[in-house]
C-alpha cells in the first residue's frame, strides 16, 4: 500500500463522497463533525438530492457532480468515500482507486465474492488503500469485550441472538434471504473480530415464519467453524416482537476459564472459573473512541496518517462477506459448505471476467485466494 506523504500532514483530509441518499446523509454529518476531514465533493446521479443533502447539512463550497470524475477536476481530494448501492461499489472503486485515491466503502464490498476478490486486487495493482466500513465493529463496550476475552483462554463456543421486528417497506421486504444478506452480515464481522479467526464452514438453515411479513428469509440458523476449532451460532429474526435485542445481538462467549456476556448495549460481564489466572476484567482500561460510521472513518484517516493496515482492509474483509455468501448457498442446498470451495469458484470467476491487466495480473499472482485473505492476508 503506497501512501502520500501528504496524508500525514495535520490538516483535514479532503474527501470526495459518493451517494447521497440517506446513508449518505449520514457519512456527510460524520466527515464535516470528525475535525479530522474536510467534504470538498459531492457525487450523486441525481444532483438535486445532493444538493438537498448539502443544504440539510448547512454546508457551502462543496463541488457536486454526477461522476466521480467530474468531481475530482474540481477538487484536490485526498480520498473517496463511496456510499452507493452494492452494485456500484466495483466500478466506482476501481475508478478512485486507479486515480490514485484510497477509498473507505460501505459494506458489502461488492454483491458478489468474484468481484470482491477482482477489487483486492485492484486495490494492490493500483497501490491505494481500499477499506470497507464494517461499523458495528466500533462500540466501546464491544471493544471492551474483546479486550476481556484473553482472561477466557481458548474459545470454543460463541453464540449471537437476533430478534428485532422492524416494518421497513420498500425493497427489504421483497428480497430474498433479506436477513442473511441485509443484517446478519454485521455479526458474522463482528464474530471475526472477537475470535482474530477466520471460518472453514457452515451450516445453515432459513425460513419465513407464516406472520412474516417479509417476502422471503427472515429468520435463519447458521453454525460456523473456524480456523482454530471454536463454533460460531447465530439464530435471528427480523420478525420477532417482543423482548427484542439490540440491533448489536445478543452475546455469549464460553472459554476454557469461563464466560462472558454482552447485551450488544451496555459493558459486558464476565464470569470465571476459580482456576483462571487472571482478574475479571472491568472494561475500564479501553480508550474511548468514536463509534459506528464515526469509527471507520476515524481508523481510515488513522491508516492514511501512519499507514497502518486498518481492521476493515479489503483483504481481511471479504471473508465476512464469503461468510455470507456461504450461508446463503448452505440454506439454499440444505448442505455444509467449505468457505474454500466458494473462493476458489469466486476467484475462478473474477479471472475470466477481469478487464483490466494490471488487476488480471494481480489475481493471477495469488497461489490461492486463501493465502492472502483474512486475519493473516
Amino acid at each position: 500500500m503506497s501512501l502520500s506523504p501528504e496524508h500525514s500532514e495535520h490538516r483535514p483530509l479532503r474527501i470526495v463522497q459518493v451517494g447521497a441518499g440517506g446513508m449518505g446523509r449520514q457519512w456527510i454529518s460524520a466527515i464535516d463533525h470528525s475535525g479530522e476531514t474536510q467534504l470538498v465533493g459531492l457525487v450523486d446521479l441525481d444532483i438535486n438530492v445532493a444538493q438537498a443533502a448539502l443544504a440539510e447539512a448547512e454546508l457551502t463550497g462543496v463541488h457536486v457532480g454526477r461522476s466521480v470524475e467530474e468531481v475530482l477536476q474540481s477538487t484536490d481530494a485526498d480520498a473517496v468515500v463511496n456510499v452507493t448501492i452494492p452494485e456500484a461499489h466495483h466500478a466506482v472503486n476501481v475508478d478512485a482507486l486507479f486515480r490514485g485515491l484510497p477509498v473507505l466503502c460501505e459494506k458489502p464490498i461488492a454483491p458478489t465474492l468474484s468481484q470482491a476478490l477482482s477489487l483486492a486486487a485492484a486495490a494492490e495493482a493500483s497501490g491505494q488503500l481500499l477499506m470497507i466500513s464494517q461499523s458495528r465493529r466500533y462500540f466501546n463496550h464491544l471493544s471492551a469485550l474483546k479486550a476481556g476475552l484473553p482472561t477466557l483462554g481458548d474459545l470454543g463456543v460463541i453464540t449471537t441472538e437476533f430478534f428485532k421486528a422492524p416494518h421497513f417497506g420498500g425493497f427489504r421486504e421483497d428480497m430474498r434471504h433479506v436477513l442473511l444478506v441485509d443484517m446478519a452480515i454485521h455479526a458474522f464481522d463482528v464474530a471475526r473480530f472477537l475470535l482474530d479467526d477466520d471460518p472453514v464452514s457452515v451450516y445453515c438453515e432459513e425460513f419465513n415464519p407464516k406472520w412474516s411479513w417479509y417476502a422471503h428469509g427472515a429468520a435463519a440458523n447458521a453454525l460456523f467453524e473456524f480456523e482454530e476449532g471454536a463454533r460460531y451460532s447465530y439464530t435471528g429474526s427480523w420478525c420477532s416482537d417482543g423482548h427484542e435485542t439490540s440491533w448489536n445481538g445478543r452475546w455469549r462467549i464460553n472459554g476454557e476459564h469461563g464466560t462472558a456476556l454482552w447485551d450488544g448495549e451496555n459493558q459486558p460481564s464476565f464470569e470465571l472459573t476459580g482456576d483462571a489466572t487472571n482478574p475479571t476484567p472491568t472494561g475500564t482500561e479501553v480508550a474511548l473512541m468514536p463509534e459506528e460510521i464515526h469509527g471507520s472513518l476515524a481508523e481510515f484517516v488513522g491508516a492514511l496518517r501512519t499507514r497502518a493496515v486498518p481492521s476493515g482492509e479489503v483483504h481481511s474483509n471479504i471473508l465476512t462477506l464469503a461468510m455470507v455468501e456461504a450461508a446463503v448457498r448452505s440454506a439454499e442446498t440444505g448442505q455444509r459448505v467449505a468457505i474454500n470451495e466458494m473462493l476458489e469458484e469466486a476467484y475462478a470467476v473474477a479471472l475470466k471476467n477481469e478487464t483490466l491487466p494490471a488487476v488480471a495480473e494481480a489475481l493471477k499472482a495469488w497461489p490461492h485466494p486463501r493465502t492472502v485473505l483474512g486475519q493473516g492476508g
